[in-house]
């Protein structure tokens, strides 16, 4: 039992060489990874007052749970926020590289990655997991479905509790449509409605 992002943590300490850091690779909370993103703002000489650090942080963490790297961000930034946005993202992707570290989002994304670029390493997970059990289904993200779907995909053996009346982590990336979805991504899959509040 766990939630996505201390299972991905232990996962990828598991597998430190297909991400290109050590076993000992520190995680930045929230508080650490906004100190560096200010760091990185005020080394691109970029206004904080005009854009806060908060509002770059937030659009980097929603471009990570899209999976978007630097690169596929910046090749998408077409107004002047999202193109400093991609400045900041840059450098502060390689800080985050150089110091061994990873973020919160970082854990998913590697993972989410590490999932779909090694079969081995999936294949292994799979071995593990054979029973895969997501509660409020509505509020994953896109880097937690691939993940779901990476885990389960040998196996099938996925079972997803969710109310797409519910859905309230919308602003933080969550995309009720992954509920809609589920039938479709697992043909054959028995659904249970409850639709009496007991």
């Amino acid at each position: 039992v766990s939630t996505f992002h201390s299972m991905c943590a232990r996962m990828l300490r598991q597998f430190p060489d297909a991400i290109g850091y050590g076993k000992d690779f520190t995680i930045y909370d929230a508080g650490d990874s906004l100190n560096c993103i200010k760091d990185c703002m005020k080394r691109l000489e970029i206004d904080t007052e005009h854009w806060t650090p908060r509002s770059v942080q937030a659009a980097i963490s929603n471009a990570k749970n899209d999976l978007l790297d630097p690169d596929r961000y910046d090749a998408g930034a077409f107004n002047f926020f999202q193109q400093n946005v991609a400045r900041v993202y840059h450098l502060y992707h390689d800080t985050l590289v150089r110091n061994q570290a990873l973020d919160f989002d970082d854990l998913l994304r590697r993972m989410a990655f590490l999932l779909r670029d090694f079969p081995e390493v999936r294949r292994q997970l799979s071995e593990r997991f054979r029973y895969v059990l997501i509660d409020e289904y509505q509020d994953t993200n896109h880097a937690q479905y691939i993940l779901a779907h990476g885990i389960a995909m040998e196996h099938r053996n996925i079972c997803a509790t969710g109310d797409p009346d519910q859905s309230i982590y919308g602003w933080r990336g969550a995309e009720v449509r992954n509920t809609f979805r589920f039938e479709k991504d697992f043909p054959g899959a028995t659904v249970i409605r409850l639709e009496q509040n007991y």
